[in-house]
């Protein structure tokens, strides 16, 4: 049932109250193939699904930006049959997103290091981005091959680097030039990440990012995630008193 009855989020809470930029760990695939006696790349498959469905919702209630984490730095320790089938599954999606995206305003950025990837699935990444770049609504980031230790760490090789050219001043690195390092540089930092599948964890994700974060952990698989599961999500968010270490 969902929890704001027919009405659409922004008819409920105001402007003001949904948060501008969402995360979203895409948890529980491998378990809910399990529990069907599936194999986990249909989880994957019925993972993708959902995953079109609530981007093209926040996209719909006003959310400005919107990042997924899709596979992490240490999902390549996966067994090497489940790590194939994502790669076709990401290929299949990316090609369809060319697609399925052309009418939609949504802008699509990849957040990680793209070179582990084959030169066909880099190419559709690169696509992608081009084809949507100009459009003027929300910003979808796909985490792929994202880790956020390894963000950090190519930020302070990156800031190093500019120092010994003389284009950054030890004296002038702070929070904010760190954040301008960053693959989500100009882009504010998540007010929500919201955790289906029941895990406490943040598991390597957003980790400068979310130093004020509001978390929201749901006990429902991805491929079981609904609207109106986002609409709770949100509904608790605005119920927040978000203090930033204040009183």
């Amino acid at each position: 049932m969902a929890l704001f009855g027919k009405k659409k989020k922004t008819e409920v809470l105001s402007e003001s109250a949904l948060p501008v930029h969402i995360g979203i760990i895409m948890d529980g695939n491998g378990r809910w193939a399990k529990k069907r006696g599936l194999p986990r790349k249909a989880g994957h498959s019925a993972g993708a699904k959902t995953f079109r469905k609530i981007t093209r919702y926040c996209s719909d209630i006003g959310i400005k930006y919107l990042t997924v984490y899709a596979f992490s730095t240490e999902n390549w320790k996966r067994p090497e049959d489940e790590v194939s089938s994502l790669m076709k599954l990401f290929k299949s999606y990316l090609e369809e997103a060319l697609a399925d995206f052309k009418d939609d305003s949504i802008v699509v950025k990849f957040i990680g290091d793209k070179a582990p990837f084959d030169e066909a699935l880099r190419n559709l990444m690169i696509e992608n981005e081009e084809s949507s770049k100009d459009r003027d609504g929300m910003v979808l980031n796909i985490a792929m091959n994202y880790g956020s230790r390894d963000e950090i760490v190519r930020a302070v090789k990156n800031i190093c680097s500019d120092v010994q050219n003389g284009s950054v001043l030890p004296e002038n690195i702070d929070e904010q030039l760190i954040s301008d390092y960053l693959y989500t540089s100009g882009q504010p930092d998540p007010d929500l990440i919201i955790r289906p599948s029941g895990e406490h964890r943040i598991s390597n994700f957003l980790l400068w990012q979310s130093a004020y974060t509001e978390f929201v952990i749901m006990n429902k698989l991805w491929p079981d995630f609904e609207t109106s599961d986002l609409d709770e999500a949100l509904e608790i968010y605005s119920q927040r008193n978000r203090r930033y270490g204040g009183v």
